[in-house]
């Protein structure tokens, strides 16, 4: 069981893998791109792309073939992937909602707690979109919105700002130990979301939002 405090007037979201489940489709357009080039690309090095930015997804890829590319190259290669990605979001649907989200979702806004996405993806407002869930959120602040990515504070700070709140009166939920640091980075509380073994720096984990608590929020 995890616990907000009556603190929290704010809960920060990342999206892929805490609100919806768009791993899938990126892995897809990784591989995608991978397989053109003759690169290898499994899960355990999909693995070390999550959470971080689309040229920086790359440059994990390329470590690990031990391939360099000029910057002209790479802008090119991240760009295609993100050419397939979109075409693949064009699938998503009430299945790739994480389990159980949208009860919480509901259960903040009526308990008056406001809410924002924060995300280092710059689809997220398409998929938000896509999937009729945009209205639940106050701010949503992605990749365009930033120059530093996680584990920089800055996603989650301009998301607090967003939102007309201080550090302290926000919560974080991260499924990325890059996204964890940086919800401490930025001074705030954070539950990670998924397996405590993934995030290490995450004093809290839950992979079911019906065990969180919800603080009553006084006027």
């Amino acid at each position: 069981m995890a616990e907000m405090d009556s603190t929290v007037k704010g809960v920060l979201f990342d999206l892929d893998g805490v609100v919806v489940f768009t791993d899938k489709y990126h892995y897809l357009g990784w591989k995608k791109v991978a397989d053109d080039n003759g690169w290898n690309f499994d899960e355990e090095v999909n693995h070390g792309c999550r959470g971080v930015p689309r040229l920086a997804s790359l440059q994990v890829i390329l470590d690990h073939n031990k391939v360099e590319l000029s910057q002209e190259e790479k802008e090119r290669f991240a760009d295609k992937k993100n050419e397939v990605y979109k075409e693949l979001l064009k699938q998503i649907n009430a299945e790739d909602v994480y389990p159980g989200v949208i009860p919480f979702l509901e259960k903040l806004r009526n308990a008056g707690i406001k809410m924002a996405i924060c995300s280092s993806s710059k689809n997220a407002t398409t998929v938000l979109d896509a999937l009729d869930l945009t209205s639940f959120f106050g701010a949503v602040i992605t990749g365009n919105d930033i120059e530093k990515p996680k584990p920089d504070p800055e996603i989650f700070l301009k998301g607090a700002a967003s939102l007309g709140l201080t550090s302290d009166e926000c919560i974080v939920f991260e499924d990325a130990e890059s996204g964890v640091q940086a919800a401490h980075a930025a001074g705030m509380k954070c539950i990670g979301v998924g397996e405590a073994a993934h995030l290490p720096s995450a004093k809290t984990c839950i992979t079911d939002y019906a065990s969180v608590m919800i603080p009553v929020q006084t006027p």
